[in-house]
């Protein structure tokens, strides 16, 4: 079962978005900054770090497996074993803050600021809430096999998350 619930999305002026989600996994903070801020961490679920300067204003370049789409840009903020943030051409800024509850739990508050239409709003969304379940997996001890990805899932969350904006508007 997913501990993954859907995010929350508001604009921020004509396409821009603020898309946020909140996660309490089951996982020591080390497990989760490991993740987020290591080539090795990030590989299991997200994307190969090609560059990555673990420090303020060090280089990032992220290259999606599963997409092969490649991000350039810089960490803007960086508070060891709390805040990664990477800022990155066309994806906007990424910011990962942890915080710990006990020695065995943390909460991840993920806030992707990006610019782009409606649909790529619901695309990122539907992209991020995959990559949060594979990264789920990966603590789990089951890193992504990228060979294996298919978009069936992706396709799954991206209908769910446009009903659910449907579902607003109407309302």
């Amino acid at each position: 079962m997913s501990l993954v619930s859907h995010a929350t999305s508001e604009r921020r002026g004509e396409n821009h978005w603020l898309l946020r989600f909140e996660l309490h996994l089951p996982y020591s903070y080390e497990a989760l900054w490991h993740a987020v801020t290591t080539p090795d961490g990030l590989r299991g679920w997200l994307a190969a770090a090609d560059v990555l300067e673990r420090r303020l204003g060090g280089a990032v370049t992220l290259r999606w497996l599963n997409t092969g789409t490649v991000a350039s840009g810089h960490v803007s903020a960086w508070d060891v074993e709390r805040v990664a943030e990477y800022t990155v051409a066309g994806l906007g800024r990424i910011r990962f803050h942890l915080e710990a509850v006990g020695t065995d739990s943390t909460v991840i508050r993920f806030v992707n600021e990006r610019g782009g239409s409606d649909e790529a709003r619901l695309d990122c969304l539907a992209g991020w809430h995959e990559h949060f379940e594979l990264l789920e997996a990966a603590l789990a001890g089951r890193p992504t096999d990228w060979s294996t990805w298919t978009d069936s899932r992706w396709a799954g969350l991206r209908a769910s998350y446009a009903s659910f904006s449907e579902a607003r508007r109407a309302s």
